[in-house]
């Protein structure tokens, strides 16, 4: 979303331009000198860059999925990509509405996450109209002469809503590589600058999406408070911070392998013979395996000689008492 004046910095335009210390009819000179955003000390920025970075990651997948979702709904072509994630203010954000615009608010599933405040979607007006036009079965043709206060009509709006909830609904697939969250759609507002959503000074990161159709272009915005983000970097961090701490888990791994069953042959010899004798070979027949009868059997597990021990019975059953050790795992 483009950034927006505050109300003081309107104010102070406007006093300069009545006093005459502006010059409206010709332009200033620019300055060679690198410009910079002056930083506010009395609220300082809450997420990092790093932060932004992975949200931009995040919403840059996100644009992919529901890029393929509209080209199959409306049956055309169109580019989905992320213009801008920013660190604002809520009222940049509330200041840049009319009262014709349409909100709408998703929840996520998981309470301790979601705190009060929710993640609000805004679409604009034009290629929302476009949109619904190639539901129709039109070509989505703009419509020069639309009023800026144009509203939404019921039918539009019940259209508008079946749309956005399918779009809210995929946008956890885009943090499926940081952690498990599914988004709900909550309601829509028809008149967002009359409903206070979340307090005016409250931190929030909007992501802009530009929607480019061949004859239409507009704006996905959305805007998601910072109290909620920080809980979910919080997850993020303790489950990295438990999947990268070096704890001794074998209690936990031999828990898990006690009960799994596990093929063990004693083998008693091993010689050569020829085809034809195996071949020849009766019940009764004798194999000379040119051992001596005392000579220790051999246990094999997955094929590796483990252990040797003596052939014997126990409770009536053939047994054998296992001696040395051979592998070391």
């Amino acid at each position: 979303m483009a950034e927006v004046l505050s109300q003081s910095q309107i104010d102070a335009l406007l006093n300069a331009a009545r006093s005459g210390e502006m010059n409206l009819d010709t332009p200033s000179e620019e300055s060679t000198e690198k410009k910079y955003r002056k930083y506010d000390f009395y609220s300082p920025r809450k997420f990092t860059k790093d932060r932004l970075k992975m949200l931009n990651s995040i919403f840059e997948g996100y644009a992919r999925v529901i890029n393929s979702r509209i080209n199959a709904l409306l049956h055309t072509s169109c580019e989905i990509e992320v213009d801008s994630v920013e660190e604002q203010r809520y009222y940049e954000f509330s200041n840049a509405l009319t009262e014709s615009d349409v909100l709408s608010l998703a929840n996520i599933d998981l309470e301790k996450l979601q705190e009060d405040s929710p993640i609000l979607v805004h679409l604009a007006t034009p290629v929302l109209l476009s949109m619904m036009d190639r539901l129709m079965g039109g070509e989505g043709e703009p419509d020069s002469n639309l009023p800026s206060d144009y509203k939404l009509t019921d039918l539009e709006l019940n259209m508008y809503e079946d749309l956005i909830r399918d779009l809210i609904s995929i946008l956890g697939n885009s943090w499926e590589n940081y952690i498990t969250l599914r988004f709900e759609y909550v309601r829509t507002e028809v008149n967002p600058t009359l409903v206070q959503l979340i307090g005016y000074d409250e931190t929030v990161v909007i992501v802009g999406l530009n929607i480019n159709f061949p004859n239409c272009t507009g704006r996905m915005s959305l805007c998601l408070p910072g109290v909620m983000l920080t809980n979910i970097f919080s997850e993020i961090s303790k489950s990295t911070s438990r999947r990268s701490t070096g704890e001794d888990k074998s209690e936990e791994i031999f828990d898990s392998l006690r009960e799994s069953e596990l093929e063990i042959v004693a083998e008693l010899a091993r010689t050569r013979i020829l085809l034809s004798d195996l071949y020849h070979l009766n019940v009764g027949d004798v194999v000379d395996i040119k051992r001596p009868k005392d000579s220790p059997i051999f246990l094999n597990i997955g094929g590796r000689r483990w252990f040797d021990g003596r052939m014997g019975t126990s409770n009536k059953q053939v047994a054998v008492k296992i001696g040395e050790t051979y592998y070391k795992a």
